[in-house]
Parts: C-alpha cells; sequence; structure tokens
C-alpha cells in the first residue's frame, strides 16, 4: 500500500506492523492521556466527516495551526483521511516576536493556497481572520468534547486517493533562504518511512518518545507518521513542556521504557544538563538515540553519553543521522547498535585543499566529524565536485546529491527553484561532505562556508568556540563572512549575552576574539553583542545565518551597547 490513508487504516484495524494494542500517549506537562490507534482513528473518521461537510475535498490544502495535543494530532488524520493535503504551521519561536509570527502565518498560507485553517482555540485571540484570509475553523467546531454532537463516522466519505497525490507541504526551515514548500507525494513518504523502519531496524515492540514539533518534518514524518501508520506505541509531547524542564523529556523515557527518540543537537545539550541534577531514572531500554536536523556535534553527544550511562543508557544506541524534508524526513543512518562513530581530520587541510586526511585525535589542528553512514533502502548518494560536477574520490569534500524513490517531486509553485534543486534526477543539497568506506561525513553549507585566505572556514567551529566563552549563551552565536574592500571576507560573529555593564561587555568582545584568533587563527573583526532570545532563529530552532546577517546589515540587531569593531 502506497498511501498514508490506506496505512493509517491497516494500522487502526490492527493490523499494521505493530500489531494490535498499540497506543498513542498525549503527555501534557507532568499528566497523560494514552489512548488506542483505534480509539485515534475514531476521533479522525468523525472529525474528516465534519471536514467534508464544510466543503474540504480531496487535493485541498488545509493548514493547521495550535501547539502538540490531542486534537491536532486528530486533526492530522483526518486531513489525510479526506484526501487533502497537510500543511503544518509553525508557532512562534517567541512570544515577543507575535507580529512576525502573524505575518509569516498569512505568507504561507498565500503561497500554499490553503483552502481552509484548522486553529486551536487558544490561537484565535492572537490571529484572526481578515479579507483575503481562507476560512478558519476551531478544533472543536468539526469535533466536539461532547462526543453527542459530533458527526457520525457513518457519514464519512473515502475518497479515492492518488499514491501520487500531494500529503504534505513540508515548509523547509529557512536557514539559508526563505522557506519553500517541499510537495512530498502519499507514494514518497511511505517509500522513505519503509526504508527508515528496515535501516533502524525498527521493530513491533518498539515505543517511540518524542517533543519535536509537528510543524517540522522530523516530528511529523519522523516520530509521529511511522507509529501512525505501522501502530507501535508513541509517547508525544509539546516542544514547550521540553524546553521549560528539559529533563521531562529523560522521565518520559524512563516512564514509559521508551526505546526510540530522537532530537537536534542543541537538545541533547539541555538533556545533559538536566541529567545532571536527575535522580532515579532508567534509559536501560533506548535503543535509538538520533541527533539530527542540525550538524552532529560528537563532544556534545559524548557529554550527554558520560551523564546518561549512569541511568543504563547504552553507549551502542546514539544514532547520529543525515535527513532533510527534500527526502521526506530519512537520507543516511548509520547501522542501528553501532553508536557513535567518528572520523578525526586535519582542518587546516579541509579548508585549504577541502580533502579530509585522517590524523590522530589531539594533533594540531584535529577536528572530530561523526560518521552518519549509508544511504536507507530506496535512495542513492552521491558526493561531486561543485565546480566541475565531477563525481569526488574517498575524503574529498564535495556537494552531497541524493536520489531515488523518496525525492520531492519539487517546490510548490516554484519551477525555478525547483529545476536548481533536481538535475537530471539528482537532487542537490547544498551540503559539503565526504565518503570514507561507503559511508558519509556531513561538513557544512555550502552557502554559509566563510572563505579567508584561501581557506574555506565552517561558520559551525566559530560558533562552537565562541559558545564556550564565559558569558555567552552557549547555542546562540552566529558567524558569516562579511564582505570587505576588494571582495575579501572578514569573520563577523554574533553572539546572545545576559551581561549589560559597558565594561564587562567590552571584556567580553576582546576575549570572543581572542578566543576565535587562538583557536580558529583567524581574528573577528567585529564582535556583536546581542540581547537574550534575539538571535534569527527558524520554526525548528536551527541558527539562521543569512537572515542573521540581513539584520546586521540593515542594522537591526538589537545591541547590547553601542559596541566599536573589533579587531
Amino acid at each position: 500500500m502506497t498511501t498514508l490513508t490506506s496505512r493509517i487504516e491497516q494500522s487502526a484495524l490492527g493490523q499494521g506492523f505493530g500489531g494490535p494494542g498499540g497506543t498513542v500517549t498525549f503527555v501534557d506537562g507532568d499528566d497523560h492521556d494514552t489512548i488506542t490507534w483505534a480509539d485515534l482513528h475514531a476521533d479522525a473518521t468523525s472529525m474528516a466527516a465534519a471536514m467534508q461537510a464544510r466543503g474540504v475535498r480531496l487535493g485541498d490544502n488545509i493548514a493547521i495551526l495550535g501547539p502538540t495535543t490531542r486534537p491536532l494530532v486528530t486533526a492530522i488524520e483526518a486531513t489525510w483521511l479526506c484526501g487533502a493535503c497537510l500543511v503544518m504551521l509553525p508557532l512562534p519561536m517567541r512570544m515577543g516576536s507575535i507580529d512576525g509570527f502573524i505575518s509569516q502565518t498569512r505568507d504561507r498560507m498565500s503561497a500554499a493556497d490553503i483552502s481552509m485553517l484548522l486553529i486551536d482555540g487558544q490561537f484565535s485571540e492572537f490571529i484572526a481572520p481578515v479579507e483575503g484570509d481562507p476560512p478558519f475553523v476551531s478544533f472543536d467546531e468539526v469535533l466536539p468534547a461532547d462526543a453527542s454532537a459530533r458527526f457520525p463516522k457513518s457519514a464519512y466519505v473515502r475518497p479515492d486517493i492518488d499514491p501520487d497525490d500531494v500529503a504534505v507541504l513540508q515548509f523547509t526551515s529557512g536557514s539559508t533562504s526563505h522557506p519553500k514548500g517541499v510537495m512530498l507525494p502519499h507514494r514518497q513518504i511511505c517509500a522513505n518511512l519503509d526504508g527508515a523502519i528496515v535501516a533502524a531496524d525498527i521493530r513491533p515492540d518498539d515505543v517511540v518518545v518524542s517533543w519535536l514539533p509537528l510543524y517540522h518534518d522530523m516530528g511529523l514524518i519522523g516520530l509521529l507518521t511511522i507509529p501512525l501508520i505501522t501502530g507501535i506505541s508513541l509517547v508525544v509531547g509539546a516542544p514547550q513542556d521540553f524546553l521549560a524542564k528539559p529533563v521531562r523529556w529523560m522521565q518520559w523515557i524512563s516512564d514509559y521504557r521508551g526505546t526510540l527518540t530522537a532530537g537536534p543537537n542543541f537538545s541533547w545539550v539541555l538533556a545533559t544538563r538536566a541529567l545532571r541534577r536527575a535522580e532515579d531514572l532508567d534509559l536501560s531500554q533506548m535503543r535509538i538515540a538520533l541527533s539530527g536536523a542540525e550538524p552532529v556535534d560528537p563532544e556534545s553527544f559524548r557529554h550527554f553519553l558520560d551523564e546518561a550511562t549512569r541511568f543504563g543508557l547504552p553507549p551502542e544506541c546514539l544514532f547520529p543521522a543525515f535527513g532533510m524534508a527534500e527526502v521526506c524526513i530519512a537520507g543516511v543512518f548509520p547501522p542501528q547498535g553501532s553508536g557513535m562513530r567518528t572520523d578525526v581530520i586535519d582542518g587546516r587541510v579541509l579548508e585549504h585543499e577541502h580533502f579530509a586526511a585522517s590524523v590522530e585525535p589531539g594533533s594540531p589542528n584535529a577536528r572530530e566529524l561523526a560518521i552518519l553512514g549509508r544511504a536507507i533502502p530506496g535512495l542513492q548518494i552521491r558526493i561531486i565536485d561543485p565546480a566541475t560536477r565531477v563525481e569526488c574520490r574517498e575524503r574529498e569534500v564535495g556537494e552531497l546529491l541524493i536520489r531515488g524513490t523518496s525525492v520531492t517531486t519539487g517546490y510548490y509553485n516554484r519551477p525555478d527553484a525547483t529545476a536548481e534543486l533536481i538535475v537530471d534526477g539528482w537532487l542537490h543539497t547544498g551540503d559539503l561532505a565526504y565518503m570514507i568506506n561507503g559511508e558519509m561525513v556531513m561538513c557544512g553549507r555550502i552557502k554559509d562556508v566563510i572563505i579567508i585566505g584561501g581557506r574555506n572556514i565552517y561558520p559551525q567551529d566559530i560558533e562552537k568556540v565562541v559558545g564556550r566563552v564565559e558569558g555567552v549563551r552557549a547555542g546562540n552565536v552566529i558567524a558569516f563572512g562579511q564582505d570587505g574592500r576588494n571582495s575579501k571576507q572578514h569573520v563577523v560573529v554574533v553572539a546572545e549575552t545576559r551581561l549589560e555593564d559597558a565594561e564587562d561587555l567590552s571584556h567580553l568582545r576582546t576575549l570572543i576574539s581572542h578566543e576565535v584568533q587562538a583557536e580558529i587563527g583567524v581574528p573577528a573583526r567585529e564582535v556583536r553583542l546581542v540581547a537574550p532570545a534575539t538571535i534569527p532563529k527558524t520554526s525548528s530552532g536551527k541558527l539562521q545565518r543569512s537572515a542573521c546577517r540581513s539584520m546586521y546589515d540593515s542594522g537591526e540587531l538589537d545591541l547590547r551597547a553601542p559596541q566599536q569593531q573589533t579587531v
């Protein structure tokens, strides 16, 4: 079966990969609500009937806006039961940016030709319909709390869904550009999830635990949809509950005997800090702790392991991986049970010669990168020289290309961007990587590389150094290259700090510049210190370097105090 709808129906009948008895548990802070997938399907069928009565038809684009709750997940399934295309709208990262959130929400609805917005009632006070908007329908209107007031399931009319119909319009994170709508048909999503299930050796008795936002591809397609179409059990919480109290993530894994979870690099850092103060946890049943969605930092992941092993976490469960919206979610996975494996290379050779020369750990200029594994079943990868388009040899760094059964059909209403993305059947990722022994290692994004004196400097290396400086908010640092005289680039560092005293700020700028010079070998020509929670990030928490550069250029950075250039 190659549609999500047919897979969901099979799972609800207890005939999925996970068999009967699978449950979904909605955790709300420290409370929870557990139901079967069959219960959820019954609610979704009633909601789908109500949506059809309001005019939703096969092929409509339906937007959903709300926090992670049982009604939201029900609305996701109901949208697919209607044969409609799902467009998940991101929530505001910070409530102080509510005006920007409203503007971006309307921009996305317009770009996606939305027929209806399903909205959680608590957001109605932030965004109300105006002329030109699609109809706004609250969850309660199509799934009343009073079961007797709901549409009967018998009123639902199952549409004839084609595997090539678009199931998800997933907006990209916008970490290097304006978000674009990635078209993901049923066929591609099913192929990707089937490949991920095989590559990760997912089992019928696995229990998935997730706090990831459902408007992000890893949360929606990876950790929600696999349980939804297979019937394996899921424990799902809201990002704000995790961020408010990061130990909850580990507590949920312990309480519900979680075996599989995932998060971006920053979340493992937060979990590490939380574990230092935790007690009475049992993480011994974990099989897969996936790190993805942003570059994997081996040092951070290792620190997490150091703290988690005292609670029984098996070292072999660490699972650094690569994925992206343009292949649905899963791209490159390591062998399950192999743990974190790394490649230690000469950073200077990498920067000057685009070659990953192996060196001993602790060597001068040594840089450690995570080995991410091989393409999942159904996908092929190769590395090419971006200038010559010639395929790279082992350890030569070039652009990652992907082709196969789960590659997107393109960007919605963007034939120009689609033509640049997919050339001769190969998806051009814009990522720099290399191969060793048939496995892939990721270096960074082509657009983010800073070129100084013939060196290709990766901004994450600078950001990591600056993030360790006392007074800087780790994970809230952006480095980028700025063109100067004769088009030569210099390094600009933007870092968040809670410091306010002018003398303290001056000392911190000097310290940052010194550390960058000492560790990276180039000066941070300009250091801009900004207030907490002001560095631009995507809806999934990724740093937005291009947006930060634009704010720098336009003078929009929220500087802590008048700041002088640092040389």
